[in-house]
């Protein structure tokens, strides 16, 4: 919100939130918005578009109710708990033709910026493995989030989501060919009705990359978290990693056998950017992108992995 609020294209005409003080907060970003205790009233102000940052089991019923409304939609992710809640998103919004974005941000950091053109320009070769590492030394704070019904998963979906879309993103989405899935809840196999604290999967894609994700809230990393995307090829890899255990510090590097080149290094503002993309294609045009069925793609290998789980 702060993002949107430093844009110079963007007006923030109102905030909807049922919690006084979070309507409070946000004021102060936007001291010109509308207060709203929920969504209905939201929606009676004249908008273009609405950012969804409500719980998870809420995203998929805020976004068919904005585009119900005609508006274009921006939601925090996971879009829906399961592919099916994401599918019925992606329709509503092809159905409305309005602009539908979901909050994948790590797309729109500096490092993988400088990232992207290089495997998809060949400059690695042929890419073979991708190694995929999001630790969390804490967990969400939230109660919801370790209810299975109002989060759809644990750490796969809150935290493997960003990196599971960056590979399939990275590769222009190949088709996933197979799963192995192994999820943990403090240190055994994850229940049915638990959330998973742990995950360690492979996924084979079309063409014979394989990618290695690992993920996990409050583990014992040294450091408040490690995230890692690193991407090899027959000639030289790139990696994305944090640096000094940050959440929002990265750099960016292409390696070419024991030669390290650095591409990008912080500082960089980049939590804000996805939101900002989606608020100049909306300038330009409000009408549906079916780069949105990538949504929906991954939603379904999410679950895939949890359906291997179990």
């Amino acid at each position: 919100m702060q993002a949107l609020a430093e844009h110079g294209g963007v007006q923030i005409v109102g905030i909807a939130d049922p919690a006084s003080a979070c309507r409070d907060a946000a004021r102060a970003i936007a001291p010109a918005a509308t207060l709203c205790e929920h969504l209905g009233q939201l929606l009676e102000l004249p908008l273009d578009g609405v950012v969804i940052a409500t719980p998870s089991a809420l995203h998929a019923d805020h976004c068919l109710t904005a585009l119900e409304r005609g508006l274009a939609v921006f939601c925090q992710k996971p879009l829906g708990r399961n592919g099916a809640e994401a599918r019925k998103v992606v329709d509503a919004a092809r159905a409305a033709d309005r602009l539908l974005g979901v909050d994948l941000s790590y797309r729109y950091t500096s490092a993988m910026s400088r990232i992207a053109p290089i495997v998809r320009a060949g400059g690695i070769g042929r890419v073979f493995a991708v190694d995929l590492v999001f630790h969390n030394a804490y967990g969400p704070e939230a109660a919801w989030f370790y209810d299975k019904r109002s989060s759809g998963g644990g750490c796969v979906i809150d935290l493997g989501v960003h990196l599971v879309d960056l590979a399939l993103w990275l590769l222009d989405f190949p088709p996933v060919v197979a799963i192995d899935s192994h999820l943990f809840a403090q240190g055994h196999a994850v229940a049915p009705e638990e959330v998973e604290d742990f995950a360690s999967v492979q996924l084979q894609l079309a063409g014979g990359v394989v990618v290695r994700l690992t993920c996990s809230w409050r583990i014992s990393a040294g450091r408040d978290a490690v995230i890692e995307a690193r991407v090899f090829g027959t000639e030289g890899g790139v990696a994305l990693t944090n640096v000094n255990g940050s959440f929002y510090d990265f750099v960016a590097e292409h390696y070419t056998g024991t030669r390290t080149e650095r591409l990008a290094e912080p500082p960089d503002a980049w939590g804000g950017r996805a939101a900002i993309a989606w608020a100049e294609q909306l300038a330009r045009s409000p009408a549906f992108d079916a780069a949105a069925d990538r949504f929906v793609d991954v939603a379904r290998v999410l679950d895939r992995i949890y359906g291997g789980a179990q």
